[in-house]
C-alpha cells in the first residue's frame, strides 16, 4: 500500500462534537441509510418467517437492568423476563477469601526453590463453590382462547405462517412480530426501565398470566399470583420466594386494554378488545415488595393516558421515543459497511448464519454485537449470557467471568463509543472494591486490592478456586478490569479521580506483594498462575506467569501516570525490577518466564499474550523480537476445545501482530462453526451448544482491530484486514488519542477522515511504514492510502 498522507491530507473544520448531522452521516428514516445511489445499506436487524421455538433462539431486548427473550408465537405470545440482579442464593453469599497470608512465605520459599507442587496445599481445603447462578425470572404469556387447553403452546399448521414476520431493529431495541392482522411489539425502556408490550389485532382475546413454569425451576421455589381488575385493566403479580432463603423476586405487569378483563386465575381473561399495553417490572428483595408502590410508579408512566385504543397506541408510541433517543443515538455512533450483496442482506438470519463467508453476515452480526452489548450493559456489564437466559440450570452460573470473558465481551466498547458499555463496567468494580480489598488482606497479607476471576455481581470476593484452577493467586485482574476505564479517559482525555484512586490501590498491592527477588535481582511474582493452563511440567500454582508480569507492569507504571510524584518515582522503579519475558527454545515468548517451566500449548486462553492483547507492551513497531516470539507462540497455540472466545482471542492478538491470514482462519472458524443461533445470540462451543455471548459480543471488537488500532501516541490503519472484506466503511470509531475515525477502503486504496477533540502529535502506521501525524483540535484531517 502507497502512504500518500502527507501529499494528500487536508483539514476543514468541523462543529463541536465532530459528528455532524444525522443527514451528514447518511442516515434516513426508518433506521435506514442513503448511500448516494450505491445501493442498499446494511440492515440494521434482523428477521425470521416463523416464530421462536426454543428459547435461544427468541429475539433480545434489554436496558442493562431488565432483559426479554420475544418468542413471537400469536398463538402463545411468550416474553421470558430477566433482571440482571436475579440471582439465586446457594450458600455462597457470605463466603470469605481464605485466610492464607500466614503461609504464604513458606510457599514462596518452596516454590523458590524449585518444588513445582508447593502450591498444591496453598489451600484452606474448601471444595469448589460456585458463585450464585443468573436465572430468569418467569414469562409473560398471552395465549389465544382457543390454545389453553396445550400449555405448552399450540402450533398450526405451517401453512399458516404465511404472512408471518419476526423482526428485531436493533435502532429501536424493539422487536416485532405480526400474522395478518395482529402485531405484538416489545422493548426495554433504556428512559423508563420497564419492559413494554403492545399488541393490536381486531376481536383480540387473550389469558395473560406471568408463567414461572421455565426450564430447572427449583422444586421448593415458592410462588404466589395475584390478578385483579384495575381502571386501566388489570394489574398481574408474581412473587417468588427461593426455597431456605428469605430473598425472594416479584413481577409487576400492568395492563392497560380497551377490552373486556375478568379474573382467570392465575391470570386474566381479556375479552373484545383492539390493544393490549403491558408494563413489567420485576425487582429482588429482602422479605416482602410494596407492590403497590410498584403500581404507582408504573401509571406514572402513562399520565392522562384512556383505554380507547388510539389513546393505548399513543401511550405505547411515547414509551418508545422516550427509549429510542437513548437507545438510537448510542447504537448508531458506530456503523459497518462491508458493500455486501443486496441479496444476502435481505435473508432471514437463519439463512444467513448458513453462509459463513458473506459479508452480509459479518455486518448484521457487528450490529447484532452492538445491539446486544449495548442492550446488556447498565447495572451491569454483560454476564457470560448477557442479560439473558430462559433456564434456571444457566452454565457457569451466568456469571461474570474475568479472567478472559468479561473481558473479551467489552472489548470493543471504547473504539465502538459505548461509554455506557464502560459506565456499567466501571459500575461493577466500584460496588466491589471493599471486597477486593479483602482478597489483598486474607491471601497475600498485602495493602490493596485483588480482584476475583468468577463474580456473581454482588459479591466480589474470591471464593471460587479449587485444586485445577488456583484463582485465588491470580493477580492479574485487577489490571485487566480496570484496562478498559483506562482506555476510556484517553478517549475523553479527561481523568476519573475514582479511577485514579482505584489504580493507587493496585499499585500499593505491589508493592506489599513484590518482596522476593531471583538470583539476578529481578523480582519476583511468587506465587503465579495463567489462567487456566498450567506448565507441561509442573503444577498449576507457579512463579512469573507471562500474564502476572505484563499485568505489574502495566499496572505500575499507570498508576504512576495518574500519580506523579513521589508515589510516581517508587513505583516505576519496581516495574523496572519485573523481569524481562522468556524466549524458549522453540523461538515463542513463554508462558512462563521462569526458566525450566515448559509450555503447555494445546489451551483455550491466551493468558501469556496479554502483553500484546490487550497491552501495547508487546508490538511489532517498539518491540518487534519480542513480537516475533508472540506471533510464534500464536502459531503453536492450539484451540483445544474450539470455544469460541478461544478462537476470537486469537484473532484479537493476530490483528495487533498483523496477521490478516490468521485472523481470517479464526474468524472462519467462528463463522463455520456453527456458534450463532436465530436470534444471532451466540454459543460457547460449536453446533450452538451452551448459550453464551463471548462470540456475539466479541466479534465488533475483532472486526476493528483488523482496520483500525490506536494508542495514546499512534494510530495504524488495515493492519489485518482479511483478504475476504476487499471494501467497506467503518465510521465513527473513537481513538485513544482523542478524534473520531471514518475509514473506507477498497482495492484501489483508502480514505481516513479524522476528526481531533483535541491538538496532539502521533505516529501513523500502514503497510509502508511509519509517519509522523499532527493533528488540531476541530480540524478534520484526510489521509489517503494507496492501492493494497
Amino acid at each position: 500500500m502507497t502512504d500518500k498522507a502527507h501529499a494528500d491530507a487536508h483539514s476543514t473544520r468541523t462543529g463541536s462534537d465532530g459528528t455532524g448531522s444525522a443527514a451528514a452521516r447518511g442516515e434516513g428514516a426508518a433506521g435506514t441509510r442513503t448511500d448516494g445511489g450505491r445501493g442498499a445499506a446494511p440492515v440494521h436487524g434482523t428477521w425470521e418467517p416463523r416464530p421462536a421455538a426454543r428459547w435461544e433462539d427468541t429475539f433480545l431486548s434489554g436496558n442493562g437492568t431488565h432483559g426479554a427473550m420475544v418468542f413471537g408465537d400469536p398463538n402463545d405470545d411468550r416474553v421470558i423476563v430477566n433482571h440482571h440482579r436475579l440471582v439465586r442464593p446457594n450458600g455462597s453469599a457470605d463466603a470469605r477469601p481464605p485466610e492464607l497470608a500466614a503461609r504464604l512465605a513458606d510457599v514462596q520459599d518452596r516454590l523458590l526453590a524449585g518444588d513445582v507442587n508447593a502450591g498444591e496445599d496453598f489451600t484452606d481445603g474448601r471444595p469448589l463453590l460456585w458463585v450464585q447462578p443468573f436465572h430468569p425470572a418467569f414469562q409473560v404469556r398471552l395465549r389465544r382462547p382457543g390454545d389453553l387447553a396445550h400449555p405448552d403452546g399450540a402450533r398450526r399448521p405451517a401453512e399458516d405462517w404465511r404472512a408471518y414476520r419476526r423482526e428485531a431493529d436493533f435502532i429501536t431495541g424493539a422487536v416485532r412480530a405480526v400474522c395478518a392482522d395482529r402485531r405484538s411489539e416489545v422493548f426495554v425502556s433504556r428512559a423508563d426501565d420497564v419492559i413494554a408490550q403492545y399488541v393490536t389485532a381486531p376481536d383480540l382475546a387473550a389469558e395473560v398470566t406471568l408463567d414461572h413454569r421455565l426450564p430447572g425451576v427449583p422444586v421448593g421455589l415458592a410462588v404466589g399470583h395475584g390478578a385483579v381488575r384495575t381502571p386501566e385493566g388489570a394489574l398481574l403479580t408474581l412473587r417468588a420466594r427461593y426455597p431456605g432463603s428469605d430473598l425472594a423476586y416479584t413481577g409487576v405487569t400492568l395492563l392497560v386494554t380497551d377490552g373486556r378483563t375478568r379474573p382467570a386465575l392465575p391470570g386474566v381473561r381479556v375479552e373484545g378488545a383492539r390493544s393490549m399495553l403491558l408494563l413489567t417490572r420485576v425487582r429482588r428483595h429482602p422479605g416482602e415488595l410494596d407492590a403497590l408502590a410498584e403500581v404507582r410508579a408504573l401509571r406514572e408512566l402513562l399520565p392522562g393516558a384512556g383505554r380507547g385504543h388510539e389513546d393505548i397506541e399513543h401511550a405505547y408510541a411515547r414509551l418508545l421515543a422516550r427509549h429510542t433517543t437513548l437507545h438510537r443515538t448510542a447504537y448508531l455512533r458506530v456503523t459497518l459497511d462491508l458493500h455486501a450483496d443486496p441479496a444476502e442482506r435481505a435473508l432471514p438470519g437463519s439463512e444467513l448464519i448458513r453462509r459463513p463467508k458473506s459479508p452480509a453476515l459479518l455486518e448484521r452480526l457487528f450490529a447484532a454485537g452492538r445491539h446486544h452489548l449495548l442492550s446488556a450493559a447498565g447495572t451491569l456489564p454483560p454476564r457470560l449470557t448477557g442479560l439473558w437466559t430462559g433456564d434456571w440450570d444457566t452454565a457457569w452460573s451466568g456469571a461474570f467471568t474475568t479472567d478472559a470473558n468479561l473481558n473479551l465481551q467489552t472489548a470493543s466498547a471504547a473504539a465502538t463509543a459505548l461509554p455506557e458499555v464502560t459506565e456499567a463496567h466501571a459500575a461493577l468494580i466500584h460496588g466491589q472494591l471493599p471486597h477486593w480489598r479483602d482478597n489483598a488482606r486474607a491471601v497475600f497479607g498485602a495493602r490493596g486490592i485483588v480482584a476475583p476471576a468468577h463474580t456473581d455481581g454482588e459479591s466480589g470476593h474470591i471464593y471460587h478456586l479449587s485444586h485445577a484452577y488456583p484463582l485465588h493467586v491470580w493477580t492479574a485482574g485487577a489490571d485487566w478490569l480496570l484496562k478498559p476505564l483506562v482506555d476510556h479517559d484517553q478517549i475523553r482525555g479527561e481523568r476519573d479521580p475514582r479511577l485514579a484512586a482505584v489504580l493507587a490501590e493496585v499499585a500499593l498491592f505491589y508493592e506489599d506483594f513484590l518482596t522476593r527477588t531471583d538470583d539476578d535481582g529481578h523480582l519476583v511474582i511468587v506465587p503465579s498462575y495463567s489462567p487456566e493452563n498450567r506448565p507441561a511440567n509442573a503444577s498449576w500454582v507457579t512463579v512469573n506467569a507471562a500474564m502476572d508480569l505484563s499485568a505489574a507492569r502495566h499496572a505500575l507504571r499507570t498508576a504512576a501516570d495518574y500519580h506523579p510524584g513521589p508515589d510516581a518515582e517508587r513505583w516505576l522503579a519496581l516495574a523496572d525490577r519485573l523481569p524481562p519475558h522468556r524466549v524458549n527454545a522453540e523461538g515463542a515468548l513463554a508462558e512462563w518466564a521462569r526458566p525450566g517451566l515448559d509450555d503447555t500449548y494445546d489451551h483455550r486462553h491466551l493468558s501469556h499474550l496479554y502483553g500484546v492483547w490487550p497491552l501495547d507492551e508487546i508490538n511489532p513497531y517498539d518491540t518487534p523480537e519480542l513480537a516475533a516470539a508472540a506471533h510464534r507462540a500464536l502459531e503453536l497455540r492450539g484451540a483445544e476445545n474450539d470455544s469460541a472466545h478461544g478462537h476470537l482471542h486469537h484473532a484479537l492478538v493476530a490483528a495487533r501482530l498483523r496477521d490478516a491470514t490468521r485472523v481470517a482462519a479464526a474468524l472462519d472458524n467462528v463463522l463455520a462453526g456453527d456458534f450463532f443461533h436465530v436470534s444471532l445470540m451466540s454459543g460457547h462451543y460449536p453446533n450452538r451448544h451452551v448459550y453464551n455471548a463471548d462470540a456475539a459480543h466479541t466479534l465488533p471488537a475483532v472486526l476493528v482491530e483488523t482496520l483500525i488500532q490506536s494508542t495514546p501516541e499512534r494510530l495504524v490503519l488495515l493492519p489485518a484486514l482479511p483478504a475476504g472484506l476487499p471494501s467497506g466503511e467503518l465510521r465513527g470509531i473513537r481513538t485513544r488519542f482523542g478524534a473520531t475515525a471514518d475509514l473506507t477502503w477498497t482495492p484501489d486504496g483508502a480514505t481516513a477522515v479524522l476528526r481531533p477533540g483535541r491538538t496532539c502529535r502521533v505516529e501513523l502506521q500502514t503497510s509502508t511504514g511509519a509517519r509522523p501525524l499532527s493533528l488540531s483540535a476541530g480540524e478534520d484531517r484526510v489521509l489517503t492510502l494507496g492501492p493494497r
